[in-house]
C-alpha cells in the first residue's frame, strides 16, 4: 500500500475508532499505526521506529506525570485556599465582583493544568454566591470554560504537551511565545466578565449584607510550610519563564520532578502518607502519561514509515502556491472546528504532524505550526467529547446545549484575540 494512502486511512481510522468510543485514546494510539505499519510492508523494524518515537515524547511524558502529582499535593496542602478565602470575602453582594471574582479565582486554579479541578475548587466557592444573587449561571458556565481554556496551554496543560510530543519538540520551546496569546486570551475574558458583571448588576442590584463562605473543609497550613509550598510554586514558574529572559535553567521535566519531590517530603513527611498522596493522585497522572507514551508508537510509526511525507507531499500539491506562505493561520483557524469535532488526540497526534510537514515545504516552522494548532483550546472545551465539560454543566446545572449556544461566540472572539497576538508577537 502507498504510504501516503495508508498514512490518511490511519488518521481516519484513528480518528473513527476515538470519535465512536469503540477504543480508548492509548489503545487506539498504540495498535492503529503498527497494523497499517505491517500494512505497508514493515515488519520486525517497525521496533525501532516505535522506540524512536518514544524517545523523542519521552521529556513531555515525564514532564506531564509529575505535574499533576505537583499540583495535587500543592492543591491539597491548601496552597490555594487563602485566595479563595479572600475572593469569596470581597465580592460581597455585588454581582459585577462576583464575576469577576470567579474569573480571577479560575485563572489562578487552573494553573495546575486540570480543568476539573478548576470546575470543582471554583463552584464550590462561587455558586453558591451565583444562586444567592439569583444570578444566570451560564455566565459562570462559560467563565470557568474560557479561563480553563486560556490557562490549559502551560505545559502540563495537555494540549501544548500533545502537540509537542506529536512534533517531537521540547515543550518550553512550543510554550514561551505562546504567553502574549495568553495573556491576549485572559484579558479577552476579563472584558468579557466586566460586561457580564455591569449587565447582572443592573438587572438585579446589589445585595447588602456579607458574603457567602463556601461550604467546604477549611485546610488550615502551618504558616511555614505554607511559605514553603508557595516558595515551590514561585520556583517552579520561575524556571519555566527564565528561558524566556536568557537565563540557563534545568530542563522543565527535571525542574518538575524536583518540585514533585519537595512538595511531597514537605506536606508528607511520613513513606505511609507518600504512598497515599501519590495513589491517591495517580489514576490522572497515569492516564495522560500513558496516552502521551502511547503517542510515541503513532508518531514514530507514521515518520519511520515514510507516511508523513507521503501526506505532506499530497497536500503540498493540493495546497494553492497563494495558500503556502500563510499555512499557520489557516491551521489556527482549522484548530476551531477540527479541536470541536475531533478529539484533541486526533487533531494533535493525527493531523498535526501532516499540517507541519506541508508548512515545512513552504519554510515555516514545526514550533510555528504547533502554536498556530493550539488557537482553538477555548472552542474545543465546548465540544461534547470533552468530559470536563459534562463535570461543569452538572455542578452548574445547566444544559449542555444552552452552554454552547451561549459561550460559542465568545469562545471565537477568545481564540480570535489569542490568535491576533501570537501573529502579532512572532507565536507564528
Amino acid at each position: 500500500m502507498d504510504p501516503a494512502l495508508a498514512g490518511f486511512l490511519l488518521v481516519a481510522v484513528f480518528t473513527a475508532l476515538i470519535m465512536s468510543g469503540r477504543l480508548a485514546p492509548a489503545p487506539a494510539l498504540v495498535l492503529t499505526p503498527l497494523i497499517f505499519g505491517l500494512m505497508v510492508g514493515h515488519g520486525t523494524d517497525l521496533g525501532p521506529m516505535v522506540l524512536e518515537g518514544l524517545r523523542e515524547v519521552a521529556p513531555t511524558g515525564v514532564m506531564l506525570l509529575f505535574a499533576i502529582l505537583t499540583f495535587g499535593i500543592l492543591t491539597d496542602a491548601g496552597l490555594f485556599d487563602p485566595l479563595v478565602r479572600l475572593i469569596v470575602r470581597r465580592v460581597g453582594g455585588d454581582p459585577f465582583k462576583v464575576t469577576l471574582g470567579a474569573a480571577a479565582l479560575a485563572a489562578v486554579i487552573s494553573l495546575d493544568g486540570d480543568g476539573s479541578t478548576t470546575y470543582l475548587i471554583t463552584c464550590a466557592a462561587m455558586l453558591p454566591l451565583y444562586r444567592r444573587l439569583g444570578m444566570n449561571p451560564l455566565h459562570l458556565a462559560c467563565l470557568l470554560m474560557l479561563v480553563s481554556g486560556v490557562m490549559n496551554l502551560s505545559p502540563w496543560g495537555g494540549p501544548t504537551g500533545r502537540a509537542a510530543a506529536a512534533l517531537g519538540l521540547d515543550v518550553t520551546a512550543v510554550f514561551l511565545p505562546l504567553l502574549p496569546a495568553m495573556g491576549a486570551g485572559l484579558f479577552a475574558v476579563f472584558a468579557l466578565a466586566t460586561a457580564l458583571g455591569l449587565a447582572e448588576r443592573r438587572r438585579l442590584g446589589v445585595l447588602e449584607g456579607p458574603a457567602l463562605a463556601p461550604d467546604e473543609e477549611d485546610r488550615q497550613a502551618p504558616r511555614l510550610r505554607y511559605a514553603l509550598n508557595l516558595l515551590i510554586l514561585a520556583a517552579l514558574m520561575a524556571g519555566l519563564i527564565a528561558p524566556a529572559l536568557g537565563v540557563k535553567t534545568l530542563p522543565l521535566p527535571v525542574l518538575m520532578m524536583t518540585a514533585f519531590a519537595l512538595a511531597l517530603t514537605l506536606n508528607h513527611p511520613r513513606r505511609a502518607d507518600q504512598a497515599e498522596k501519590i495513589a491517591a493522585h495517580a489514576p490522572a497522572a497515569l492516564s495522560v502519561a500513558a496516552l502521551i507514551f502511547a503517542a510515541g508508537v503513532l508518531t514514530g510509526v507514521m515518520k519511520g514509515t515514510g507516511m508523513v511525507e507521503g501526506m505532506s507531499a499530497a497536500l503540498v500539491a493540493a495546497i494553492p502556491e497563494a495558500l503556502g506562505p500563510h499555512l499557520a493561520p489557516a491551521v489556527a483557524a482549522a484548530s476551531l472546528p477540527g479541536t470541536f469535532f475531533l478529539s484533541n488526540d486526533a487533531f494533535y497526534f493525527g493531523m498535526l504532524p501532516v499540517l507541519a510537514e506541508a508548512g515545512a515545504a513552504h519554510g515555516i516552522a514545526p514550533e510555528a505550526m504547533a502554536r498556530a494548532a493550539l488557537m482553538g483550546q477555548p472552542f474545543h472545551l465546548l465540544s461534547p467529547l470533552v468530559p470536563s465539560t459534562w463535570l461543569l454543566v452538572g455542578l452548574i446545572r445547566v444544559e449542555m446545549g444552552a452552554h454552547q449556544r451561549f459561550t460559542a461566540l465568545p469562545a471565537a472572539g477568545v481564540c480570535l484575540a489569542m490568535a491576533l497576538a501570537a501573529m502579532a508577537t512572532g507565536g507564528f
